[in-house]
């Protein structure tokens, strides 16, 4: 049997169910052990986090049971020496960005987040099907948010996610700023005009103050806002109805991206997703086939 740890925000536990749907696809027995968040749990977490997988209509989760669950992480002492002398263990951390060998296991608890798309890139078309959004709670906002679903299917539309909030904070910045620059998003952009100079951007982000300020033409920008709080999850769904998407470091925006059904639409992603990530195109091309990756200094890699 594998087991998958879900954990963290929406854009993990997203790909850490894909990697599940992709090993039952293969015929292995998978189950989600959903254990980390349990209340006793996020009690303890400077972030809580919600298992917001349970929020899509009709997903079935196939949970562990705690005796699934203790057999890989509560062994006894005789058995984790013998673990530890043969140097197999049942649990594993991934600790690249892609472990093929995950494949080849049929007994084995994972632990990570598997945002590689190469690990599910072949699955992508039955996922859409498989994640149905909620609707929001509102009258007006499921207006709005259907309004601009057929704007922005009628139109040469692209979304453009920035990300800023808990990046900025000081435990986060040194992982994770500096890497979408504005030279990141004006090269994207760029790319976008030069196939339709009538292109039409949609702007998502945490920091709607800073985002409306920077992107002040309306002709060209939209800044979309209002999916907050359980309903931020609403904004993928938005992403995903436009033709192209510039994503920022997050695999929030990511997700907006693989849920695009637009056989045309191009996808545009930063070349690293952290600071103390190596940056080698050759390998990033070959990981996240068919997007276009761009450095932080603008440069199309």
């Amino acid at each position: 049997m594998i087991l998958i740890r879900v954990m963290g925000g929406l854009g993990n536990q997203l790909q850490q169910f894909a990697l599940y749907e992709k090993l039952r696809s293969m015929g292995r027995e998978a189950k989600l052990d959903l254990g980390w968040f349990r209340k006793e749990n996020q009690e303890k977490m400077a972030a809580p986090r919600e298992l917001e997988l349970t929020r899509f209509q009709g997903l079935v989760l196939e949970s562990c049971t705690n005796a699934e669950r203790d057999r890989f992480l509560n062994r006894s002492a005789v058995a984790r020496a013998i673990g530890r002398f043969f140097d197999i263990s049942p649990v594993f951390s991934e600790s690249e960005m892609y472990h093929p060998e995950i494949f080849t296991w049929t007994d084995k608890y994972l632990m990570g987040y598997f945002a590689c798309e190469k690990y599910y890139a072949d699955r992508l078309e039955t996922l859409r099907s498989l994640l149905v959004f909620p609707q929001a709670e509102r009258e007006d906002r499921r207006l709005y948010n259907v309004e601009l679903m057929n704007e922005m299917e009628e139109r040469y539309s692209v979304s453009i996610h920035v990300r800023r909030g808990d990046y900025l904070e000081p435990d986060n910045a040194s992982l994770f700023s500096g890497i979408t620059t504005d030279a990141y998003y004006e090269k994207a952009m760029a790319l976008f005009i030069a196939r339709e100079p009538r292109v039409h951007f949609y702007v998502f982000s945490d920091d709607t103050a800073y985002v409306s300020q920077k992107y002040d033409n309306r002709d060209r920008f939209t800044i979309v806002s209002g999916n907050s709080g359980r309903e931020s999850m609403l904004d993928i769904q938005l992403m995903s109805h436009c033709r192209g998407n510039i994503c920022a470091n997050s695999t929030f925006s990511f997700w907006g991206a693989r849920l695009n059904a637009h056989p045309d639409k191009i996808c545009v992603r930063p070349l690293v997703m952290r600071n103390n990530q190596e940056a080698r195109p050759e390998v990033m091309h070959d990981l996240w086939d068919g997007w276009t990756l761009i450095d932080s200094k603008g440069q199309v890699v």
